[in-house]
C-alpha cells in the first residue's frame, strides 16, 4: 500500500505511511492555504523582487541597506554544519517497528508489549570512514541506526551491519578512526583502509582481528542498504514488570536476504554512480517496494554467560546463533522518505543513551564510552543542548522537564517553576513535573548479589543521611558576633520569601540545628516557631573547632589594609605627616582625605589629598582618622559626605582615631566612646588592626 496525503481545512497537511501512523505537516504562517503562496524574508516580510539587488543606479554599487540580500547571503553562507567524525556518509527514512511475538515475561519495554503494535522509527544507514561527499560503496562497515519514538521516550539502538567492532575499550575508539581515516600529513585515501596507519595500527591491535576478518569479507561489500544484516554489536540487558533481567543482543535480518557486490563490481559501481546504495534506498520507497526486515533477538542468562569460552561484555566477540538461535519478535519497514534531507538525515542525533523502561545497559566498556561520546558530540554538531527539539530527533511522547534556555530554545515554558524539588502547589502555582517511582526508568539492580558495589543504584548511603551534625558544629563553633550575623543574614534573606510555608519550613531546619538560633529567627520574623523537622538520622553534638571562625584565628595587623586621614582648613600638618608615616611603618597605605584635593590649607603650609571627600567614603578604608581643628569639624557637620564618612565607619566597627578638635563632628554622628575610638596615637595603630563588635548592638538591631 503507497503512502497517500491529504489536507485539512487549515492547510494541515497529513501524510499516512504504510505503517498505519500519520504525519503532520505544518504550513508557514506566510503561506496562503488556497495554494498561492508568497515568498517571504525569515521574518515573514513578504518580497516584490528575489531577483535583483538594491542598487544606487541601475549600474551603481550595491547598497549596504539592502536587508533582503544580506539575509539571504547570511544564511546561505551557513547552511552547512560539521559532519559527523565517523558515519558521515548516510541515507535515512522512516518506518516503523511492528510486534509479531510479545515478550513480556522477558521485558516490559513498550514496543513488544503486545502483538500488531506498530512503533514508528527513523532508520539511517551509513558507511563508517569516509566523509560526507565520498562514495556509496567502499569496502566498509555499515552503521545502521534506528530510532524507536515509543510513548515511553525515544530508543536508539545504534548498530552496524558487522556483530562485532574492532576495539574492546572505548579509550581506543579515538586511535582506531585517526588510524583508518585520511593519512594526517596527506589527507588521503579517502574512504579506504587500504594504507600504513590503519594496517599499522591493526597490526599493533590483535583484538582487532575477528573485526577485520568481517570487514575483508564481502560483508563489507554490501550489495544494497535494504540487503544489510544489522547487530546492536553490545550486550544489553531485557528487564521484567517483576525486575528479573535477562542479557540481550539486537539482531533484525533483510527479508531480501544478505546479498554483496565483488569487489571489481564495486569500485566499477563507484565511478558509474557514487550515489548507488542512496538513489537505490530512494527508487525502493519511492515505488511503493518497502525495505523490510525481521526483528530479532538473542536472549541469555548470567549462567550461560559465565560457562563461555569468552566475555559476552567483549564486542569483539559474537554468541554465536546455534549456540542462542535469534528468535524473531517483529518486523522493520521503512515506508516514507524524508521530507528534507538535511532536516531530518542530516540532523538526526542518536545516542546509546536513549533507552526505555525494559531496557538497560550492561558493563561493556565499548558501549560505556559510547554512551558520553555521542551526547557529546551533539553539541559540536548541530550547535545547541536543545537538539532534542528538532522534529526528526522530538520524542513523540509528553516531555517534561525542568531544563531550560541554551541556544535556539523554542519550547516556552511558563511559571516560576524551573528546578525541583519544589513546593510552589501549596501556594496554588504550578509545580511542575515530578519524578515517578512507579512507572519512571529504574536501572536494574542485581539483587542477587551482596555487595552493592556490584550494582548500579539510585540511592544515598545511609552514612550520608545526617544533614544537621556539622551545620550545628559550625554555627557553635562561630563567636556571639559571627552568630548574630548568621540570625541577622537568614532573617533578612527569609523576610524576602513571599511563601509562608517556605519561610516556616526553613525554621523547621534551623531549630534542629540550633534550638537558639531557630528561636531567634523565628522572632526576628514575627512568627511562632514551627515544630522542629524530623531528621533522617539525629545530629550529634561534635566538639566546637576554632578553625570554622575567622574572628577566632583573626590576625589582628594593620599590614595590607587602607587607613584614611581625614583634614581640612587649618589641619596640622606635621600631626598628618606623623601619622601617615606611623601607618606606613605598620605596612599599610595611608590616605589622604579632604573636602576639596588641592591647595587645602593647612598649619605649615597647602598639603594635597589623595581623594576628595565626597567621591571617598569611609566603606572604602578599614579605619579611619580625623585630624580636624574645631572650626572645621563644626563646619563639617553640615556637609552629608563628612557625617556619613564618619556614621558609616562607627556603623561598620571600625576604628576611628581623632584629636581634640574634631569631636564636634563625633557628637554629631553620635559616636560614643569605646576601645576602636581613640587618640592618634600608638592605640590608633593598634585599634585599627580589628573592629570593634561590641559596638554593634549599639549601632544595629540584632534579631
Amino acid at each position: 500500500m503507497d503512502s497517500s496525503s491529504k489536507k485539512t481545512d487549515d492547510g494541515i497537511r497529513i501524510t499516512q505511511g504504510h505503517g498505519g501512523e500519520t504525519h503532520q505537516h505544518v504550513p508557514h504562517r506566510g503561506d496562503h492555504q488556497d495554494g498561492e503562496s508568497h515568498l517571504t524574508t525569515n521574518h515573514g516580510l513578504r518580497l516584490s523582487d528575489n531577483q535583483n539587488s538594491l542598487r544606487a543606479g541601475s549600474r551603481g554599487p550595491t547598497l549596504l541597506e539592502d536587508f533582503i540580500l544580506r539575509e539571504k547571503i547570511f544564511h546561505f553562507d551557513h547552511e552547512r554544519i560539521p559532519e559527523r567524525i565517523v558515519h558521515a556518509r548516510g541515507s535515512g527514512a522512516h518506518g516503523y517497528f511492528e510486534c509479531t511475538t510479545a515478550i513480556p515475561e522477558l521485558t516490559k519495554a513498550a514496543p513488544f508489549s503486545e502483538v500488531g503494535k506498530r512503533t514508528p522509527l527513523f532508520c539511517r544507514m551509513s558507511t563508517v570512514a569516509g566523509s560526507k561527499g565520498s562514495k556509496d560503496t567502499p569496502r566498509d562497515v555499515r552503521g545502521f541506526a534506528l530510532k524507536f519514538y515509543t510513548e515511553a521516550g525515544n530508543w536508539d539502538l545504534v548498530g552496524n551491519n558487522i556483530p562485532v567492532f574492532f576495539i574492546q575499550d572505548a579509550i581506543k575508539f579515538p586511535d582506531l578512526i585517526h588510524a583508518v581515516k585520511p593519512e594526517a600529513d596527506r589527507g588521503f585515501p579517502q574512504a579506504a583502509s587500504a594504507h600504513d596507519t590503519f594496517w599499522d595500527f591493526i597490526s599493533l591491535m590483535p583484538e582487532s582481528l575477528h573485526m577485520v576478518m568481517w570487514v575483508m569479507s564481502d560483508r563489507a561489500l554490501p550489495r544494497s542498504l535494504r540487503m544489510m544484516d544489522g547487530f546492536g554489536i553490545h550486550t544489553f540487558r531485557f528487564i521484567n514488570a517483576d525486575g528479573e533481567m535477562s542479557f540481550v543482543k539486537f539482531h533484525w535480518k533483510p527479508v531480501l536476504g544478505v546479498q554483496s557486490t565483488l569487489w571489481d563490481e564495486a569500485v566499477k559501481i563507484s565511478g558509474a554512480d557514487p550515489d548507488f546504495h542512496r538513489r537505490d534506498l530512494w527508487e525502493a520507497i519511492t515505488a511503493g517496494d518497502y525495505p523490510e526486515w525481521e526483528f530479532g533477538v538473542q536472549v541469555f542468562d548470567q549462567a550461560f554467560a559465565e560457562a563461555q569460552p569468552y566475555d559476552v561484555l567483549d564486542a569483539t566477540k559474537l554468541i554465536p546463533e546455534e549456540e542462542v538461535p535469534v528468535q524473531i519478535i517483529g518486523r522493520i519497514v521503512l515506508d516514507r522518505w524524508p521530507d528534507n534531507f538535511f532536516a531530518e538525515t542530516e540532523q538526526v542525533a542518536f545516542l546509546p543513551s536513549n533507552i526505555i523502561p525494559g531496557i538497560d545497559f550492561s558493563n561493556d566498556p565499548l558501549l560505556q564510552g559510547r554512551l558520553f561520546s555521542y551526547l557529546d558530540t551533539q553539541k559540536s554538531r548541530l550547535g545547541t543542548t536543545n537538539f532534542h527539539q528538532i522534529p526528526v530527533n522530538a520524542p513523540q511522547c509528553p516531555m517534561h522537564n525542568f531544563q531550560r534556555d541554551g541556544m535556539m530554545q523554542t519550547h516556552i515554558p511558563t511559571g516560576r517553576a524551573n528546578y525541583e524539588p519544589n513546593s510552589l502547589a501549596e501556594a496554588g502555582e504550578e509545580a511542575g513535573p515530578r519524578e515517578c517511582p512507579e512507572t519512571g526508568f529504574t536501572s536494574f539492580r542485581n539483587t542477587g548479589e551482596n555487595n552493592d558495589a556490584n550494582q548500579s543504584l539510585r540511592i544515598r548511603a545511609e552514612s550520608f543521611a545526617d544533614h544537621y551534625s556539622q551545620a550545628r558544629l559550625f554555627y557553635r563553633s562561630q563567636t556571639e558576633a559571627e552568630q548574630n550575623h548568621i540570625v541577622a543574614a537568614i532573617t533578612f534573606e527569609l523576610s524576602k520569601v513571599d511563601l509562608e510555608h517556605v519561610r516556616r519550613r526553613v525554621v523547621s531546619h534551623l531549630l534542629v540545628i540550633d534550638e537558639g538560633l531557630g528561636a531567634r529567627v523565628a522572632a526576628g520574623l514575627g512568627i511562632e516557631p514551627p515544630e522542629p523537622a524530623t531528621p533522617a538520622k539525629a545530629p550529634v553534638d561534635m566538639p566546637t573547632s576554632d578553625a570554622l571562625s575567622i574572628l577566632k584565628r583573626d590576625k589582628k595587623t594593620l599590614k595590607g589594609r587602607k587607613v584614611g586621614i581625614l583634614f581640612a582648613e587649618g589641619s596640622d600638618k606635621a600631626e598628618i605627616e606623623r601619622l601617615k608615616k606611623a601607618i606606613e611603618g605598620e605596612g599599610a597605605t595611608a590616605m589622604l582625605i579632604a573636602p576639596q584635593v588641592e591647595g587645602v590649607g593647612v598649619e605649615g603650609g597647602t598639603l594635597k589629598a589623595d581623594g576628595q571627600l565626597a567621591g571617598t567614603p569611609s566603606v572604602l578604608l578599614d579605619a579611619v582618622a580625623l585630624v580636624l581643628t574645631e572650626a572645621a569639624a563644626k563646619m563639617l557637620c553640615d556637609d552629608g559626605a563628612a557625617t556619613d564618612f564618619v556614621k558609616d565607619a562607627y556603623g561598620h566597627l571600625k576604628a576611628i582615631g581623632h584629636n581634640a578638635g574634631a569631636q564636634p563632628l563625633l557628637d554629631k554622628v553620635g559616636v560614643k566612646a569605646d576601645e576602636g575610638v581613640t587618640g592618634l596615637g600608638d592605640e590608633f595603630l593598634k585599634a585599627a588592626a580589628q573592629r570593634f563588635f561590641d559596638r554593634e548592638p549599639k549601632v544595629h538591631q540584632m534579631p
